[in-house]
């Protein structure tokens, strides 16, 4: 039997290992491979790619330190995927921190990642809205935009370049950040993303792959677009039972669509749950991951 004294400090207690489980343990010591086969209608046979997805670093101490990142470069490259693709937001997310981690040690972390058709990168909102730390004045993501291309990584902003896998041409586009910059006296949020500029590039009809970081723009995205990597959301963050994500980025978004593998008129969109925090230094069940996105055709599937 249990006393009335003990009774009333049993929620006391199970509030005081939720904390350190979303606090400390599962953010700091869990990282998750998050596998999707996706097969878009029109993708050719004879073509398959694995792209691993890194995204939402929020690289700062004592949450996301250099060491860390590089173990991560280390546990995707254990992948062997045919390219990286980096989603954004490398700077700190969070005022709750010890210290910053810079754009040049971030990047030193992810230089060791290696893939046979390269590492590509787009810029998150909060290497737009300031520097390494939230309190740092913004540079116009210039640092993040620099030590990203110092590491080796393409780096995209409204961009599209043709690549090749085994003689099979396919299309990487990358997107400018839809949440740049925010004018007070304008009432919101102006973007640096330019969709129709981007899509203008791709002279020929080779399937094509869009690297954005929030994943607002899907409702936009053309189906000559077979599919949308994205992040930013954070996969909700903290994720309680029965109520679901509660700190998921929702500004003009769906509140359906936070997480995960969706599909609609035969375009695909896949969301990372992301790696480090924003707001507050907590993950509560949605731990780290490393996204791993296997194209191919439904034939060879």
């Amino acid at each position: 039997m249990i006393d009335r004294r003990a009774f009333l400090r049993l929620p006391a207690s199970v509030a005081l290992a939720g904390a350190v489980y979303s606090v400390v343990l599962e953010p700091n010591f869990f990282l998750d491979v998050t596998r999707y086969r996706v097969t878009p209608k029109d993708w050719p046979a004879d073509l398959t790619l694995r792209i691993a997805v890194l995204t939402d670093l929020h690289a700062c101490e004592p949450w996301m330190p250099a060491s860390r990142i590089r173990k991560i470069a280390e546990a995707a490259n254990a992948l062997s995927p045919d390219l990286v693709a980096l989603l954004g937001d490398y700077s700190a997310g969070t005022h709750l921190v010890t210290g910053p981690v810079r754009p040049d040690q971030w990047a030193e972390a992810l230089s060791v990642l290696k893939a046979p058709l390269g590492v590509h990168a787009v810029l998150g909102n909060h290497d737009w809205w300031h520097g390494p730390l939230p309190s740092d004045e913004g540079d116009g993501a210039e640092g993040a935009r620099r030590a990203l291309r110092r590491m080796g990584a393409r780096v995209y902003e409204n961009d599209a370049l043709r690549l090749e896998k085994n003689g099979q041409p396919f299309w990487l586009l990358g997107l400018g950040d839809q949440l740049a910059e925010f004018f007070e006296g304008r009432g919101g949020w102006t973007g640096r993303d330019d969709l129709d500029a981007t899509l203008a590039q791709v002279s020929d009809d080779a399937p094509a792959i869009l690297l954005a970081h929030e994943p607002f723009i899907f409702d936009r995205v053309p189906r000559r677009v077979a599919l949308t990597l994205s992040g930013h959301t954070h996969g909700g963050q903290i994720n309680l039972p029965l109520l679901g994500p509660v700190v998921a980025e929702l500004r003009h978004w769906r509140p359906d669509m936070v997480y995960g593998h969706y599909a609609a008129d035969d375009r695909h969109l896949v969301i990372s749950g992301g790696l480090g925090e924003s707001i507050l230094p907590v993950r509560f069940m949605r731990p780290p991951e490393i996204v791993e996105v296997t194209v191919t055709s439904a034939a060879t599937a």
